[in-house]
C-alpha cells in the first residue's frame, strides 16, 4: 500500500535530493512549504542555494504534468504540491507557516485511505504533529547510528611472542579477518599487560605495519595519549588524504591538525598552502553585522585558529631564525604574509578546485552531509582534507549526533583506503576542561 509523505520545508533545504527519496509513494509539498523556499531563495548561504535548487527542480516537473494534481517520477512515486486539503487545527495554535503545513498534513490524514506520514526536520514541529495525531519521522536517509560509529582504532589481544615478532619486524599478519583499511590497533600481550605494540592496518600489503610518525613532534606538539600517537600517524601519512578526528573539547583535534599542517608545509614544503575553515553559526545569540576586510571579519570567528597558532610559534623553537624579536602576535601575522596560510569562509569554496593544499575544516559537526560533500569535493590533486568536531557540540538547529556531515562522513569513508578516522576520548587542555566536558 502506498504512503503519503508530507515534507517540511527544512527536509528540503537540508538535502534537495529528498524530494525524489521516497520511492514509489506520493511525496506532498504544502502550499506553504513553497512560500518558504520563496522567502528564502535570496538568501546567499547554502539555505539560498538549496531553495532555488529545489525551485528548478519542481518547475521542472511541473511541465510533465499539474503538480497539483500530482506528477509521476521515475521511481514510480507521485510528487504534488497541495492547495485544497486543510483541517481546522487547535486555535492554541497561531496562525503561521509552520501551522499550515501541519494543517495540511492532518488534511489529508483525515480525507484519505493512505496512511500519511510527516517528515521534519525540526523537533519542535515533530512534537506538534505527533500531539496532532500524525505519524512522524525525521528525514533519516543521511542519518548514522552515532553509538555505533566506527571508532577508527580497536585492542587486540595476541600470544606474547607475536608481540616481539611485531616489534622485530616491524610488521605482522593480522588474525583478525574484519580490519578496516587504515584502521589501527593496540596490540597487546595475553600474559604481561603492559607489553603492547602500536600498528595501523595497510591494504595494500595486508599487514599491520608498526606506527612511524607516532613519536614525531610537529612544530613542537608531542602526543599525549594513545588516540593522539594514533592521529598524528594519519595526519602525516601522505597515503591518507582525508581524515575525520571527532572528540570532545579539549581532546586536541584542531591543535594536531594545524600542527601537522605547518609541519607539512612549512618545514616539508610538501603543500603548497593550508587552507583552515570552518561553518559560520554562532554560539548563542548573533552579534550582528561585524565592520573591516573579509580576514578582519573572520578574525573573531577563527579565534580559535589564531590561539592554536600562537601555542605552535611560540613551542617551535626554529619557526622564526630571523626573526627571533617578533612577539608572538606579530610572528603568527607574519606565517598570514608568506602567502602559505589562508583562512577561507566555507560560503567562498564552492566552485574552487584547490590541488597541493593542506585543507582544515574546524567545527565540521555543524555541516550538513550535503555541505560536507561540497567542501571534500573541492580537493584537487595532492591534497590532504581534515575535518574535525565534536558531535556533541551542535549548534545547528537541524543537526544532532547522528544526522551531522562530520559522522556522516566518517561513516561512509569507512573502508576507503585512503581514509582514516579517529575518535579521542581524552581532554588534554586543563583538568578543568577534562573536568566541564564530562560532568557538565
Amino acid at each position: 500500500m502506498k504512503k503519503i509523505f508530507v515534507l517540511d520545508t527544512n527536509v528540503l533545504i537540508h538535502d534537495p535530493d529528498s524530494l525524489f527519496n521516497f520511492k514509489d509513494n506520493h511525496v506532498v509539498l504544502p502550499l506553504a512549504v513553497i512560500e518558504e523556499l520563496d522567502r528564502l531563495k535570496s538568501y546567499t548561504d547554502e539555505r539560498g542555494r538549496n531553495a532555488r535548487l529545489i525551485s528548478r527542480r519542481l518547475d521542472e516537473l511541473r511541465k510533465k504534468g499539474k503538480i497539483s494534481e500530482g506528477v509521476p517520477t521515475d521511481s514510480g512515486g507521485t510528487i504534488s504540491v497541495e492547495t485544497r486539503v486543510k483541517a481546522d487545527i487547535p486555535a492554541s495554535l497561531v496562525k503561521k507557516t509552520d501551522n499550515e503545513i501541519l494543517s495540511v498534513a492532518l488534511g489529508l490524514k483525515q480525507n484519505g485511505k493512505e496512511r500519511v506520514f510527516f517528515i521534519s526536520k525540526d523537533i519542535n514541529m515533530r512534537i506538534k504533529a505527533e500531539v496532532l495525531g500524525l505519524d512522524v519521522q525525521d528525514f533519516e536517509k543521511a542519518k548514522v547510528r552515532f553509538e555505533e560509529l566506527y571508532m577508527g582504532w580497536r585492542e587486540i589481544v595476541i600470544n606474547d611472542e607475536l608481540i616481539d615478532e611485531f616489534h622485530r619486524q616491524k610488521k605482522l599478519k593480522p588474525l583478525e579477518k574484519d580490519l578496516y583499511p587504515q584502521e589501527f590497533v593496540l596490540l597487546k600481550s595475553d600474559i604481561n599487560e603492559h607489553k603492547t605494540g602500536l600498528a595501523r592496518y595497510c591494504p595494500k600489503e595486508k599487514m599491520l605495519l608498526k606506527l612511524k610518525y607516532d613519536e614525531y613532534s610537529p612544530w613542537g606538539l608531542q602526543a599525549l595519549n594513545l588516540q593522539q600517537r594514533f592521529a598524528l600517524e594519519a595526519l602525516l601519512n601522505e597515503d591518507i588524504k582525508l581524515v575525520t578526528l571527532l572528540g570532545i573539547a579539549g581532546t586536541g583535534k584542531t591543535l594536531l591538525a594545524l600542527a601537522c599542517a605547518m609541519y607539512l608545509t612549512f618545514d616539508k614544503e610538501m603543500y603548497r598552502k593550508i587552507l583552515i575553515s570552518r561553518p559560520i553559526v554562532p554560539l548563542g545569540k548573533d552579534i550582528g553585522y561585524l565592520p573591516g576586510t573579509k580576514k578582519e571579519k573572520l578574525y573573531n570567528w577563527m579565534g580559535a585558529f589564531y590561539d592554536n597558532l600562537e601555542f605552535l610559534v611560540q613551542s617551535h623553537k626554529n619557526a622564526f631564525k630571523n626573526e627571533r624579536k617578533l612577539k608572538i602576535p606579530e610572528a603568527v601575522d607574519s606565517l598570514f604574509d608568506t602567502g602559505k596560510l589562508e583562512i577561507e569562509a566555507l560560503t567562498y569554496m564552492r566552485g574552487r578546485s584547490i590541488p597541493r593544499q593542506f585543507m582544515i575544516i574546524d567545527e565540521a559537526q555543524n555541516l550538513t552531509p550535503l555541505e560536507v560533500k561540497t567542501v571534500v569535493s573541492r580537493a584537487g590533486k595532492d591534497t590532504k582534507v581534515v575535518l574535525t568536531g565534536d558531535p556533541y557540540q551542535i549548534d545547528s538547529p537541524y543537526l544532532d549526533s547522528s544526522s551531522n556531515g562530520l559522522t556522516y562522513l566518517a561513516e561512509r569513508f569507512k573502508g576507503q583506503e585512503i581514509f582514516s578516522h579517529i575518535t579521542l576520548v581524552k581532554s588534554e587542555r586543563s583538568n578543568l576542561a577534562g573536568l566541564s566536558a564530562r560532568l557538565l
